[in-house]
Formats: structure tokens, sequence, C-alpha cells
């Protein structure tokens, strides 16, 4: 409603309140900053099951590559539990998914994958949780990038919880410099980022539609491209899309940041 209340009065942004017996009101979140561009350096995008690459991030790294950054997307599961009905029964459903991944990201101009092809759906012992932090560590040593881009802390799967906090230890544990950002997929954040990806968007969108065997049981395109939506809502006046992003490590470079 800008600057006015649903009843139309005025409200002052950060306004105190006028009675000075009032308690002060406790302050909204912070505003995210708008990106245009993304930041220029190598990447390494962590993704939990095959589609989350695009899904999360597909807009942020077609423009990385518009940009003519190197991009490296590791997948970490093998995709085996998506097929819930036996649709695909009798066929190699984590070949199956691992081929819609390679053609989803070759629709956003990304053919550097690494598929790791841990279970997914699993509770991780100890001995898992250090065997992904030792993968997560080796791919951080072998890329050096300069952004890294995992799940969000509290996207609402366990596989992405998991991987948030797997590659957060290997980032600690390499004492990695650079910056870290996490994106949304399954619970929308209060984002520090908001990116304008709406140039590209439909390269995003053919990008999911590549994961057949998923989009057969959830029509997520639908979903992803209405979060998507709301993101313009802050700062695009409703109009676009854009990709939510919070920071994990590092500091917002201030020279990307609009006040659109």
């Amino acid at each position: 409603h800008g600057p006015h209340g649903p009843d139309g009065s005025h409200w002052a942004r950060g306004a105190a309140p006028h009675d000075a017996g009032m308690a002060a009101l406790p302050r909204p979140p912070a505003r995210p900053v708008l990106w245009r561009r993304v930041p220029a350096g190598r990447v390494l995008l962590f993704a939990p099951h095959p589609d989350d690459e695009v899904v999360g991030t597909g807009g942020i790294l077609l423009l990385h590559r518009q940009q003519q950054d190197p991009v490296h997307v590791v997948v970490a599961t093998d995709g085996a539990l998506g097929d819930p009905e036996g649709r695909f029964a009798g066929q190699d459903l984590v070949a199956i998914r691992k081929a819609e991944s390679v053609r989803g990201l070759a629709e956003i101009d990304v053919h550097d994958c690494t598929f790791w092809g841990f279970p997914e759906g699993h509770e991780l012992s100890g001995a898992d949780v250090e065997r992904a932090v030792s993968a997560a560590v080796q791919e951080l040593r072998a890329r050096n990038p300069d952004v890294v881009y995992l799940p969000w802390r509290l996207d609402g799967h366990p596989d992405h919880h998991t991987l948030h906090h797997i590659v957060a230890l290997a980032l600690e544990r390499v004492g990695f410099g650079g910056l870290a950002l996490g994106y949304e997929v399954w619970n929308p954040m209060v984002p520090d980022v908001i990116v304008d990806v709406s140039p590209v968007f439909e390269r995003k969108r053919r990008a999911m539609h590549r994961h057949e065997s998923q989009l057969s049981y959830v029509p997520y395109d639908h979903c992803i491209g209405g979060l998507n939506a709301f993101r313009a809502l802050v700062h695009m006046r409703g109009n676009g899309y854009g990709e939510a992003l919070s920071l994990v490590r590092g500091v917002l470079p201030s020279t990307l940041a609009e006040n659109a």
C-alpha cells in the first residue's frame, strides 16, 4: 500500500507512535535490495535433487552465463524417489532424471555438472554427513568459486535442509572468503536480495519443462512462476519476475544494489 495504510491514512515508514506512553513497535524486516545483474566470477551451485538447480536459480544462472561467468552445478541426490506411483516402472529413473537435468541446464547455457548420486530421503548418520561435507569441500577446492549458491537455511524439504548445513560446514572448513547465497524452493524466505530475472524467465520456464518426469506429478512450473511473480511485488510494482536470495556468508556487493 506504499506510504498509505489500507484505510487511506498516512503511515510514515518506520515512524514511532505519537503517544509517548506507548511502547515502540518492532521494526519490520529490512527491505531486500534489488539486483538487475549478478556478481561476476566463478559460480558453484549445490542442488539437492535433479531440477532444483533450475527451479531455484534458473534465471540467476542464465544471467551469470550471459556475462560469461563459468558455472558449475553439483546435484547431490540421485532422484530415485521421484516416481511415487510407479509411472516409470521398468525404466531407469535415475538415468531419466539425470538426462532431464542435463537438458534443463542446457536451456540456460550451463553444461558443467557433477552428479554425486547420494540416495535421497535418507536420514544421515555422522559418517554420511562427513562423507557429504568432504565431497563439498572437494568441489569448493576444485572449482575455487567466487559465488556459491545453496538451499536457504529453512527450506522445507529434509534434503534441502540437510544440504544447506552440509555446504555451510564445508564453507567453514575451507575458510571460504567469497559470497554464499541461499535460494528458495519449498519455503519462501524473507530475502536479502531480489534478482530481476524478467528478461530470462521464459528460458527458465523452458528449463523447468525439461523435467517431464516430475512435472507429470506436480506442475511446479506454475507454482514457481507464481513465486517468482510475487517477488516482483516489492521493487518492480508487480511486473516481471524475481528470484530471492538470503545471505549465508560474505558481504553483499553494494555496487549491484538498486533502489527501484
